[in-house]
């Protein structure tokens, strides 16, 4: 890992498009933070052989990892330009390699798989462990969006917003992200009348003094972020998904129960994960 004093974003690689997709969107995020860039090959080699296994090549995963690492490092320059970049080879399995070094990095990029028949996002067991498990902000960047990122560079950013902590990372993230991108934001704050006995009035405008609680001083520190309000009666998830499709980012907060804080996604922010057509940036706290 470099030594540079601003943490690094970190993406896993492994040659497939899926992996160099999300490699070219780290890449630009760094451009855009000014951060180095580390790219880990993660060759996932068991610590030993037992009886009756066949030997794992571990050079030759190795060898290949270096050659997949020296491609990838030359796709950044292409992308992004003058970054500072760094690769490692190491052992440990990909989601454990991601996690662990997700400690001390500024956030960790990894990519998923496409869409199955009925639509449904196919996660890979990498992104989905450090979705749930990383110590930072986590970027997922479907493979549907590797050929189409261009086309969506001057759509906003989306964020949910809905007064708890986690989602005040997520405001953070949000309000960030889209004045480095130079655009606007648009705040979603959905509700539903399950288990209320007041008026659909009464929660609409509930819903509206907790957007506007939650995104006070935003307009000061960020005057170059025009705001989009979206207040509405419906299932969070499903409306992310709808102000996705004419975004190029959604940016969600996590959720953690009980003593496991750090290591569980609410219902919302797993739902989006599974569902989302762009980047995902999902906001974890460092523990």
């Amino acid at each position: 890992m470099s030594t540079h004093t601003e943490p690094a974003v970190v993406v896993g690689i492994d040659g497939s498009p899926v992996s160099l997709g999300a490699l070219r969107w780290a890449a630009r995020a760094a451009a855009r933070y000014s951060a180095p860039l580390h790219l880990v090959y993660a060759v996932g080699a068991p610590n030993d052989f037992g009886a009756g296994l066949m030997a794992f090549d571990n050079q030759a995963m190795r060898a290949d990892g270096a050659a997949i690492c020296s491609s990838a490092e030359k796709l950044a320059r292409e992308v992004a330009g003058d970054l500072q970049i760094s690769t490692a080879v190491v052992d440990p399995a990909p989601a454990t390699t991601l996690i662990e070094l997700s400690r001390s990095a500024r956030m960790v990029v990894a990519g998923t798989h496409g869409y199955g028949a009925l639509g449904r996002g196919l996660l890979g067991s990498v992104s989905t462990a450090s979705a749930r498990h990383a110590h930072c902000p986590v970027a997922i960047v479907p493979e549907a969006y590797a050929e189409q990122g261009e086309e969506r560079a001057g759509l906003p950013v989306v964020v949910g917003v809905d007064g708890s902590a986690r989602s005040a990372e997520a405001i953070e993230i949000g309000f960030e992200e889209a004045s480095r991108h130079g655009v606007g934001l648009a705040a979603v704050t959905t509700w539903s009348e399950f288990f209320r006995y007041i008026s659909r009035a009464e929660m609409q405008e509930e819903a509206r003094a907790i957007q506007a609680e939650s995104l006070a001083g935003y307009g000061e520190r960020y005057p170059d972020v025009p705001v989009t309000h979206v207040v509405v009666e419906e299932r969070p998830a499903r409306r992310l998904l709808r102000e996705a499709e004419g975004a190029q980012l959604v940016v969600v907060g996590s959720h953690g129960r009980g003593g496991f804080a750090g290591m569980t996604l609410g219902s919302t922010s797993q739902a989006v994960l599974h569902g989302i057509s762009v980047p995902l940036i999902i906001a974890r706290r460092r523990l």
